[in-house]
């Protein structure tokens, strides 16, 4: 009862830092509001990732009645620039402006990209359904487009935002903040996952168009408010001469390390097998399991809100120094039994089954996505940090565009086989086609365990990476 009020705020500003997630992540030059507004461009990615993978995938395979195969190529179409990732990166290490800015003209101008893409979008799709008079080149054209631009600019976007967090948290901090900048992303998928199911419950194409563009407004708003006074004005950097090095030296000497090379394999392997379930997810649920568009729209929130915890979870084992790439091999091993769950919920008929799978999926995939980010940013040498950034977010953006893209098409063979009876009487169902493409993804992780096994035994020796001092999982 005599407790004074300073000691009663004292006691109360320690409880909230351990409760509050990331409350510790804050620096004295990065305080968490700022962090906190910074990450909102990541909310805007994930929104749009949750639209075109999730939502927009089903809408067009379900009720416009688009073959998956060529779902999965318009969704897989910004694979066609996302090796620019790299020199995205690249060029905003060195950009030079009159105010001496490097990040915030790429966060810009990927921002109206995104937002004329997602702009253009719905009319693209109705007209690639046959809601035309018109040529029948122009859908394809024009949704091929806008879903370039909407990638496209996610991809600049999230490159120039990612470096700009990591030039302005301290090197000790790097891990924490990767993990909110991961966590934000998730918040904008899980949150515009549900709102989407929830607006297109009743689905017509007036509010098909009126969603996708309400989401290129939001789009615009958050990612405005997130680079606002976020860079500071330099002007010795405006007047400091252009580097002589060009991009492909620059990128020649980065992955030549044999090290950097199996590195950037293994993530593109186990990116690809994380990711060929995205254009299968929601349609198994919704052909297999006989889930409405609510339900499987959920489905995207769910995969996400497993992400979360992993990303939570890797921010604070990372930042402890537990090394990337075991944690990133952990990520791989929970995959395996979560892809398993997933192949058997269809011919038991267990909707529980897949719901669990999908969580431990976006689980595993989590764990992996975080691990290799933090890897990366180990390999930064001499500044780099954009060009690290960007070869690690194009050998990503590759590998889970192919992997979409293929598997779309396995589903549309395998399946196109067995329920015409060529596969036998037994495999006639239309569960066969989705089984060989998380068969497949099976394979992939097994693969990827083999790849990133030497990376993990490296790191067991003295050495560390970028002064993260990264250790051994304890055995």
């Amino acid at each position: 009862m005599n407790a004074s009020p300073i000691n009663i705020a004292s006691v109360w500003r320690r409880v909230s830092t351990r409760l509050l997630p990331f409350a510790d992540v804050a620096s004295e030059d990065l305080p968490l509001g700022r962090l906190l507004r910074l990450s909102l461009f990541q909310v805007s990615v994930g929104m749009a990732m949750a639209l075109m993978v999730g939502t927009l995938n089903r809408v067009m395979i379900v009720e416009l009645g688009l073959a998956a195969g060529l779902v999965s190529l318009a969704i897989a179409a910004p694979l066609v620039i996302s090796p620019i990732r790299a020199l995205i990166g690249f060029r905003s290490d060195h950009h030079r402006s009159a105010f001496g800015w490097r990040r915030v003209p790429y966060l810009w101008f990927g921002t109206l990209v995104q937002f004329g893409g997602l702009s253009i979008m719905p009319f693209a799709l109705l007209i690639l359904s046959g809601d035309t008079d018109g040529p029948a080149w122009v859908g394809p054209v024009a949704a091929t487009l806008a879903f370039i631009m909407v990638g496209g600019g996610m991809q600049t976007v999230q490159t120039a935002g990612l470096a700009l967090a990591t030039d302005l948290a301290p090197e000790s901090a790097r891990p924490r903040v990767v993990a909110l900048m991961y966590v934000m992303l998730l918040v904008g998928m899980v949150g515009s996952g549900l709102a989407f199911g929830l607006l297109l419950s009743d689905f017509t194409q007036v509010k098909l168009i009126q969603v996708v563009q309400g989401a290129a407004a939001v789009t615009l708003g958050l990612n405005v408010l997130a680079l606002w006074k976020q860079e500071a004005r330099d002007p010795e950097r405006a007047r400091a001469p252009r580097s002589s090095q060009s991009f492909m030296e620059a990128f020649r000497a980065f992955v030549q390390p044999r090290r950097t090379k199996r590195f950037l394999v293994a993530m593109g392997l186990g990116t690809a097998a994380f990711g060929m379930q995205d254009i299968v997810l929601e349609p198994y649920g919704g052909e297999v399991l006989k889930l409405a568009v609510g339900e499987t729209s959920a489905l995207t929130a769910l995969l996400a809100g497993g992400s979360l915890g992993a990303y939570a979870l890797a921010g604070v084992v990372l930042a402890r120094g537990v090394d990337p790439f075991r944690l990133a091999a952990y990520g791989v091993l929970i995959g395996l039994p979560a892809f398993v769950l997933v192949l058997v919920s269809g011919p038991v008929g267990a909707p529980a089954l897949f719901r669990i799978g999908a969580a431990l999926i976006g689980f595993g995939g989590g764990l992996f996505a975080v691990a290799t980010l933090i890897a990366a940013m180990g390999l930064d040498r001499d500044g780099a940090t954009g060009l690290a950034l960007g070869a690690w977010g194009a050998v990503q953006a590759l590998a889970g565009g192919l992997a979409m893209s293929v598997g779309g098409f396995v589903r549309d063979v395998v399946g196109g086989l067995a329920t015409t009876g060529r596969l036998g009487s037994v495999l006639a169902d239309p569960w066969t086609g989705y089984a060989a493409v998380y068969q497949l993804e099976l394979v992939l992780l097994l693969v990827t365990l083999v790849a990133i096994g030497p990376l993990a035994r490296l790191a067991r020796g003295p050495q560390t990476q970028s002064g993260l001092g990264l250790a051994q999982l304890p055995r």
